[in-house]
């Protein structure tokens, strides 16, 4: 895909995340707890026409990454929605992709077991909001390899690209590098920190959330990865 078309649908997604108040400025206290000046959450995509464009999202940028796969794996509680509703979208673009998701706790009736949907076969896509410890990607991968399946990327919205740990022992990479390394698969945002800077740098950005630019600045050179 031509590199300008793909660094605007980045755009797109955070103009669409912030528009709906999914991507919020101000001052936020992240899990890490850190002051962040900006906070994201992907609860927020809880009505049909939201869950219906981020959906759009998530599957123009499957495409896009070329990466070769076979079906979506929705890790619980949020990935259950993300990877059906990727599914749905990936039919009306000619992709009919089977998806499953895991149960927090077995079924110990019926058909039992923890994972519902198709049966994990080929090469599973790990869907997700966002990944901050990586400890549902651990599981997932955990669960892929165990039913002799091949977990082939994870597919976030979006990548915060900040360095794991606490002041003073900060890691030099974050958690979707760390992800990236320990499992050797390529893990694919929809947007990242630079293209939330970008979107707060350009035009079409509103004068009032311009202001909050040299924090994310700050906050960046502080926090943030190679």
């Amino acid at each position: 895909m031509i590199r300008g078309i793909m660094n605007n649908l980045r755009q797109e997604f955070i103009a669409f995340s912030v528009a709906t108040g999914v991507l919020r400025f101000g001052d936020f206290t992240t899990k890490a707890g850190r002051q962040s000046p900006y906070f994201f959450n992907a609860g927020l995509f809880h009505d049909g026409a939201t869950l219906a464009q981020l959906a759009q999202f998530y599957a123009q940028t499957l495409l896009d990454s070329g990466v070769e796969f076979d079906m979506l794996f929705g890790p619980a509680y949020k990935g259950i929605t993300l990877a059906s509703a990727t599914a749905v979208a990936l039919a009306g673009k000619g992709r009919n992709t089977s998806f499953a998701f895991n149960r927090k706790e077995a079924k110990d009736h019926g058909e039992g077991g923890t994972i519902v949907g198709a049966k994990l076969q080929g090469k599973v896509v790990i869907i997700d909001d966002v990944i901050s410890a990586g400890t549902s990607v651990r599981e997932s991968v955990d669960m892929i390899r165990a039913a002799g399946a091949e977990p082939c990327a994870v597919l976030i919205a979006l990548d915060r690209m900040e360095r794991s740990g606490k002041d003073g022992a900060l890691s030099p990479s974050s958690a979707v590098q760390e992800v990236s390394k320990t499992y050797n698969i390529p893990v694919i945002s929809i947007g990242n920190l630079d293209d939330l800077f970008s979107y707060l740098n350009g035009a079409g950005a509103d004068p009032q959330l311009q202001q909050f630019k040299d924090a994310v600045a700050a906050y960046r050179s502080r926090y943030g990865v190679q």
